[in-house]
């Protein structure tokens, strides 16, 4: 059953939309549409995500589960602390995300919640998985697993129906279906109790994504976590 929203009175404005072309990158063969650029006026927000906006790696980025990319602004002051003053964030758009917006992070968002925004129905599908393309972007050797430690990844929506949104749009909450499993306790399961059966049972009555589910059926068969290696350092280069 849907928990009740209609008493949540937050105001959450999309600050900023983004896309991007995919473009070699730094390794040799690979491609990213990471950098991605502000986008004026209506944007036309579809199945695959916004018009204009590519992936470099289709097999892991993109598709109806990940069409659009939500990294809260919030996050950024963070960073800042943490990295100390990095050109990237200055400006949204350094996590390669397609929406920015302050107020409203992992801690408020669950798994399955449906906003409105503009004439776009979007539902949350999972949490980001960082990858080594942002050890790259920044410049930083271990930034993708500094993201996943920290909770702090962003999430992706799926759009159930196709619209119009742009800057300055109200992100309206309009259904939460999984009031208990915010994306901050996702993350604490995925990368922190990583073997706690109990939590990984419960997960399974979740509407996981089918790479989610067989991540978590694995756990749970094995007693043993996945290698995180290949995604968050990437292929090695000569």
């Amino acid at each position: 059953m849907s928990a009740d929203v209609s008493s949540d009175s937050r105001r959450i404005l999309v600050a900023t939309l983004l896309c991007g072309r995919a473009r070699p990158y730094t390794r040799p063969g690979s491609l990213s549409a990471i950098a991605k650029t502000p986008l004026a006026g209506r944007v036309r927000i579809g199945e695959a995500g916004l018009e204009g906006d590519e992936q470099g790696d289709r097999r892991v980025h993109g598709g109806p589960d990940k069409a659009v990319h939500h990294y809260p602004y919030d996050h950024y002051r963070a960073w800042r602390e943490e990295l100390g003053p990095h050109a990237l964030l200055d400006r949204p758009g350094a996590f390669g995300e397609n929406l920015s917006s302050s107020g409203l992070t992992e801690a408020e968002v669950c798994l399955g919640d449906r906003f409105r925004c503009g004439s776009v129905l979007l539902e949350v599908s999972q949490a980001r998985q960082p990858c080594w393309k942002l050890n790259d972007r920044f410049a930083i050797a271990d930034m993708a697993r500094r993201v996943q430690a920290s909770g702090r990844t962003g999430w992706y929506y799926r759009v159930l129906e196709a619209g119009e949104a742009e800057a300055g749009d109200a992100l309206l909450l309009v259904e939460r279906a999984w009031p208990d499993w915010s994306l901050q306790r996702i993350a604490t399961m995925l990368y922190t109790r990583t073997l706690d059966r109990e939590e990984l049972q419960a997960a399974l009555a979740l509407p996981l994504v089918p790479s989610w589910r067989k991540l978590v059926e694995a756990r749970l068969a094995r007693g043993a976590v996945e290698d995180w290696s290949s995604r968050i350092e990437g292929p090695v280069t000569p």
